[in-house]
């Protein structure tokens, strides 16, 4: 049997993905806005999450921005 996914875990690093919705659901307090409504996944980096952790763990912001050029 598969160990249970965490939500809170960046499905391609395992380190905390910092979800505010997640932070919500765990604390029962409203959700502030999270840092990934500013910040475009591309189908490459999404393409890299494994199939069972596909929308079910938020990937990190490390993660998210690694390679991107500002």
């Amino acid at each position: 049997m598969p160990a249970p996914l965490d939500a809170c875990a960046c499905p391609l690093c395992g380190q905390p993905n910092q979800c505010a919705m997640e932070a919500a659901k765990a604390t029962g307090q409203a959700a502030a806005t999270c840092w990934c409504v500013n910040v475009s996944f591309s189908p490459e980096l999404l393409a890299q999450v494994p199939a069972t952790s596909q929308r079910q763990a938020c990937i990190c912001q490390a993660c998210a921005t690694k390679g991107t050029h500002a």
